[in-house]
């Protein structure tokens, strides 16, 4: 251990102390990382719930006052993306009473990464709605 000469105060850190931090610093950011980078995925799939949740709202509103489902975005005033734009929209009419909706992670998006639950889908049969893949994903 180096000791200052006589009247002189020691000041700074050792290179062996600044790398202990260092590494310790290292370790605590290798750790967290992970559970952060999921955290992100969670709240930007609630851009994908918001956009699902507004084409059901526009759909049974269009059913109210034409009798069936709507067939494109187009016809409900949609756009192909979600809100913050991390999500695409799709919309399959199967039938007068059914229909399927879904918001794929955006090409090149951050959200390419949230293989759980891509794509959040949303099957509706006569007003009954079922959402996909599973209801931990819609966060309910």
């Amino acid at each position: 251990m180096n000791t200052p000469a006589p009247g002189r105060a020691a000041r700074g850190f050792s290179l062996i102390e600044l790398m202990s931090a260092c590494t310790i610093a290292a370790v605590v950011a290798g750790l967290a990382l992970p559970s952060w980078q999921g955290s992100l995925l969670k709240s930007r799939r609630a851009d994908a719930v918001q956009a699902l949740t507004r084409l059901q709202a526009a759909q049974e509103q269009y059913r109210g006052n034409h009798g069936h489902y709507a067939a494109t975005l187009e016809t409900l005033r949609l756009g192909p993306r979600s809100e913050a734009g991390h999500y695409t929209l799709m919309l399959e009419r199967e039938s007068d009473g059914r229909y399927h909706a879904a918001a794929a992670p955006a090409p090149g998006g951050a959200q390419q990464a949230d293989h759980d639950c891509a794509p959040l889908t949303l099957a509706v049969d006569s007003g009954f709605v079922r959402p996909g893949p599973t209801r931990r994903c819609w966060n309910r």
